[in-house]
Order: structure tokens, then C-alpha cells, then sequence
């Protein structure tokens, strides 16, 4: 069993791309021909620093940076469609690089993880996998060139008294005491410094730019700080380690990277950016132009939280089950809730790239995910909460099959047989002793269509001695079974889906909610304070026969019950498991189904 596949259609989630701002400035850029001077080998010697230099002649260059400290989210899904699109749509290549300068923090867990995510989502980076410790000795070649030209010292106050001597956003920093140490004064203890001479702490190595600056990242930030740590990719050769926002413009140049998109926050980086390409440019060390940075809004998405750092509190506290819990905002999440790339996709493309922050609505990404699925997935039929329907007048023994469509707008699918018997499962709530008025489906003298089967007729029900409904007994028409012949004639509002008792498979289904109860968590109290108790639930379902051994991560429709996906991690054969996606329509707010 495959999910199903369209070859005459294509999907929304296939669209073209649509227009932005950050588009509009890479196609004024190419019809200038700004990079086209570009020497694509890399910067001279550039091998000595990373063997892979891009040079393929690629017309721009982009890169996704994820720092390999946890997995990547949907938020990150927004910037891998626009950086790979761009590189796509514009004649490109887009780097999927590791800023991994922070070793105290980064596991190869992570790295795997966003490996995974980025081909689930549908792209391929190629030759171009990269990580800021290739440039490690670069960067510290480029840091004791500051030195020596003056623009960089070391200073040996405490976190405390930097912090103190920044001074605000109204008012302006006091130099630091060590900053007008000699160059060779300054040369010693950096060698110091990365030669495991001095504590955690005890110095750090700044930038000399401007402590009055209006900018606060420009008042001599911190560009090297010594870490005792051991690293992933080169272990114990480093005592000291990069500032992400030193190493990340080195990185976009040495790479040849034209076009670095970046979320908003880093809008009051980019002077330090630039200030940093051009006094490495003066120096001889880098290629001119320098690569261009430019911000976008992030993604705020309602009842969800994407600060990384509350979602690694949500894992290590048990709160949810891992990094791939189907109720997290994690790529690796989403996918195993169901959620398939190409409705991710078509998210990112509709929600569009701003330059203004604003918070989209979950159930946006809900219908683009439930759009997709419509299209591909097969529809099958689940009872989630079962109660046994009997059909008195139907001979005992007997059995036939309704022929059922694989998915109802593709008949190249093909249909299935679904065994019928005169013992079925229905849904509980499909049947009410004391209907209100307007209500069409199983009630004391009612009648309604068994879905692709016949017509039948309430006739008693069963119950226990605590008066619970156990058994609801029918009769039936056989003159109506579903495509035979004048099967149509009789018309009733009502349709229900069934199983038949006799072959029906028990199976495990997981119905997932939003993870947090209002729109906004945390923004009036503490986050956890905001989780949804009713974000899981767990049901024993009977399915149809031919779920039993349905494959980990195919995808179905459950017939009038939401979009289902055989659990990647817990399925087996002959054992079942399913988790809900989403459900038929939006129904946030209102009672479960």
C-alpha cells in the first residue's frame, strides 16, 4: 500500500513561487551582474582552510545555518524553503552549513537530526554540506590580524563589569580598562588564551569599533571566549571558540555565499557584519563584494511555542515524548504526526516573507497540511469508538463484499472489498435513543445507509445493568445494497460507516491536539501553565482488515474521522499504530468528534 499519487494534477503545494522583497532584490542584483566579478574558487589559499570551496559558477549563493543544538522546527521549514527556493528559482546553489561554535551545547543527535529534516522537506544541498569549524583556523589567523591592525583587544574584566560598562540603549558604554592594551600584549594572551593558559571566564577577546555607538552591537562585542570543551568535530584541539556573530559573516564570505537571509533579530548585527568583511577586505584576507545580509520576519505561529529553548525544557522535563513527539513543532515531529513535506511547503509559500513581524494562525497550517492530504492519501475505515450493531433478518454465516473506492476523486485507484457480515462495529456516537430534531443518523425506528452496503432499520437496543448501550439491533433491506441494481430509489439522509465484527483489527490510534490551550502560550503566565491536558489521547479503533499491516508513515484518510498516519517509530505489522494529522475541517473549540 503506497499514498496515493496524482500524475494529470498538481498539487497547490507544486505552485510557482510568488513574489517577495527579498526576490525582488536578488533579480535587481542579477540584472546589475553585482557578483558577477565574484572569483567562485574561494578566496586565494582558500584550500588550506576548506578543501570543498564552492566552485561551481553558480548566479547567487544562499545557505541555511542551523546551530546543531536541537531540532529543527517549523519556523526553520520557513527559511529552508526560501533559501533553497531562491538558489532553485535563480540559478543557484544553497550551503547547508553547521554553526557549530558552541561545543558545549552541539551533539552529532542534532546534526543527524537536521540532516534528516532538510531532505524530508524535499531538498538537497549537494557537495555544499559545510560547518563553521572547517574556518576554525581562519577565523583565529583573522582574529590575530585584528590584533596586530588594532581593531581588536583583549579584555580581562569580569561578565559582570562588561555588562556594567555597556552601557544602555539611551546611553552610551565606558571603555574598558584593558583597552588600550599593546598589540603584543594583546598577541600573548590570545596565544594564551587558545593555548589553554588561562580559566573559563578569565579574558575575552573584543572588537575595537565604538563604545558610544547609538548601535549596542557595536560597542566592542565579543568575538573569541575561552571554552574548556571538548568538540564534536575536532575535540579537544580548541581553548577557545568563535562568537556565532564573528564566525557567521567569515563564513558566508569564505563560502562565497552573495545572498545571507537571516530573521529579524540579527536587523542590528549587520553593521558588525559589515565592519567585520571590510576589515578583513583591507587586510587582504577576503574577497570583495562582500556577501549581502538580509532580514525577514521569523515565523510566530499560534499555540505553539519555537523558542528553542522552551522546547528543549518540554523534552528534558518530560513534558512531551521527545524531540519527535507528533504534538511538537519539530520537523521530525511533524512528520511523524503525518504532516508530509509537501504541505510544508505550501505553507511556507503561502504564509509569504515580510519585513514585519506578525503571528499566523495554526489552522493555516493545518489546511495546507490537510489540503495536500486530501490529495494523496487513500481513504480507508476506522471505528474509533465502537459499538456492536447486529442485523437480525441477515442469515447467520453468511458473508459478502461492498466494494469501496481507494479515494473517491481518483478511480485509477481502484476500489477494495470490505467484508460484510451480520455482526458490525459502528460508531457510538452514530446511534442516540433520544435524537433531537434534525438529527439523521441511527435512532429507535430510524433508518439509515450502511456507507457502500444497504439500507437498515433500528429496531431494539441492548443494554447492560448500569443501562450503558452494549448492542443496537437492525434490520435490513437487501434489495439496497450500494451499485446494484435500483439500490438508489430509496433515499434517506443518514450515512454510517461499519466494520464487520468478524474481521475488523484492533489497532492503537493516537488522537493529537494542539499542544498548547490559547493562541499566545506564556505571554501572560508560565508557558507549562498553558499546555493543553487533552493534546493526546488514546483509543483501542477497530480498522478495516487491510490496515493490519499497514506500513510505518503511509498516510490514510479515516472516513469521517481525519487524516491518519501509521506511527514511523511504533507500528508493526500485525500491531498496528496511528497517529491523527489533522481532522476533516477546523474544529478548534468546538467538541471533539
Amino acid at each position: 500500500m503506497s499514498d496515493a499519487t496524482t500524475k494529470s494534477k498538481k498539487t497547490a503545494a507544486q505552485a510557482p513561487s510568488t513574489s517577495n522583497f527579498i526576490r525582488t532584490i536578488v533579480e535587481q542584483d542579477l540584472a546589475a551582474e553585482k557578483y558577477a566579478s565574484r572569483t567562485w574558487g574561494g578566496r586565494p589559499g582558500s584550500a588550506k582552510v576548506h578543501a570543498g570551496a564552492p566552485r561551481d559558477p553558480a548566479k547567487i549563493r544562499t545557505r541555511f545555518p542551523p546551530e546543531p543544538n536541537g531540532y529543527l522546527h517549523i519556523g526553520h521549514a520557513k527559511s529552508v524553503c526560501l533559501n533553497f527556493g531562491l538558489a532553485r528559482d535563480y540559478g543557484g546553489v544553497c550551503h547547508l552549513r553547521f554553526d557549530d561554535t558552541n561545543p558545549e551545547k552541539e551533539e552529532q543527535e542534532y546534526v543527524d537530526s537536521i540532516l534528516a529534516a532538510v531532505k524530508w522537506l524535499g531538498f538537497d544541498w549537494g557537495a555544499h554540506l559545510y560547518y563553521a569549524s572547517d574556518y576554525f583556523d581562519f577565523m583565529y589567523e583573522a582574529a590575530e590580524y585584528l590584533v596586530r591592525s588594532g581593531h581588536a583587544y583583549v579584555d580581562s574584566q569580569s561578565a559582570e563589569e562588561m555588562r556594567a560598562n555597556r552601557g544602555t540603549l539611551t546611553e552610551p558604554g565606558n571603555n574598558s580598562p584593558y583597552r588600550n592594551r599593546s598589540v603584543d600584549e594583546n598577541l600573548k594572551l590570545l596565544r594564551e588564551m587558545r593555548n589553554g593558559g588561562h580559566a573559563d571566564g578569565a579574558h575575552v577577546l573584543r572588537a575595537k569599533i565604538d563604545m558610544a555607538s547609538p548601535n549596542i552591537n557595536l560597542r566592542d562585542p565579543a568575538i573569541y571566549r575561552v571554552k574548556k570543551a571538548s568538540h564534536h568535530r575536532t575535540g579537544d584541539k580548541w581553548c577557545v571558540y568563535p562568537m556565532y556573530t564573528y564566525a557567521h559573516p567569515i563564513e558566508d564570505e569564505l563560502e562565497n555565499v552573495t545572498h545571507s537571509i537571516c530573521t529579524l533579530e540579527f536587523e542590528d548585527q549587520r553593521p558588525f557584519y559589515d565592519w567585520l568583511l571590510e576589515r578583513l577586505a583591507e587586510g587582504g584576507l577576503l574577497l570583495r563584494p562582500p556577501p549581502q545580509q538580509i532580514e525577514f520576519a521569523r515565523l510566530n505561529l499560534t499555540y505553539v511555542v519555537l523558542s528553542k529553548r522552551r522546547l528543549i525544557q518540554l523534552v528534558e522535563e518530560g513534558r512531551v515524548d521527545g524531540w519527535d513527539d507528533p504534538r511538537m513543532p519539530t520537523l521530525a515531529g511533524a512528520r511523524r504526526r503525518g504532516f508530509t513535506p509537501e504541505g510544508l511547503r505550501l505553507f511556507a509559500e503561502r504564509i509569504g516573507v515580510a519585513k514585519a513581524d506578525s503571528w499566523i494562525d495554526y489552522a493555516i497550517l493545518e489546511n495546507c497540511v490537510r489540503e495536500d492530504l486530501n490529495e494523496r492519501a487513500e481513504r480507508r475505515i476506522a471505528v474509533l469508538d465502537p459499538v456492536k450493531l447486529v442485523i437480525d433478518n441477515y442469515p447467520a454465516g453468511k458473508e459478502e463484499d461492498c466494494r469501496a473506492p481507494n479515494h473517491p476523486q481518483k478511480p485509477e485507484l481502484g476500489r477494495r472489498a470490505l467484508p460484510f457480515t451480520r455482526e458490525l462495529w459502528i460508531e457510538r456516537e452514530d446511534f442516540m435513543e433520544n435524537p433531537p430534531k434534525g438529527y439523521f443518523r441511527l435512532a429507535p425506528g430510524a433508518e439509515v445507509r450502511l456507507r457502500y452496503a444497504y439500507l437498515v432499520r433500528c429496531v431494539s437496543v441492548e443494554k447492560d445493568a448500569l443501562g450503558n448501550l452494549t448492542a443496537i439491533h437492525c434490520t435490513y433491506d437487501p434489495e439496497t445494497k450500494s451499485g446494484a441494481p435500483g439500490a438508489e430509489t430509496r433515499k434517506v439522509k443518514g450515512n454510517i460507516h461499519w466494520l464487520s465484527a468478524k474481521h475488523a483489527h484492533a489497532a492503537e490510534v493516537r488522537l493529537y491536539d494542539r499542544l498548547f490551550k490559547v493562541p499566545q502560550p506564556g505571554t501572560e503566565r508560565d508557558f507549562l501553565e498553558d499546555l493543553n491536558p487533552g493534546s493526546k489521547k488514546i483509543l483501542t479503533a477497530c480498522v478495516e482488515p487491510a490496515l493490519g499491516n499497514a506500513r510505518p508513515e503511509v498516510r490514510f484518510q479515516f472516513e469521517r474521522k481525519g487524516f491518519f498516519v501509521a506511527d514511523p517509530k511504533d507500528s508493526k505489522p500485525g500491531a498496528p499504530v496511528f497517529n491523527r494529522a489533522v481532522t476533516l475541517r477546523d474544529s478548534w473549540g468546538k467538541p471533539p468528534a
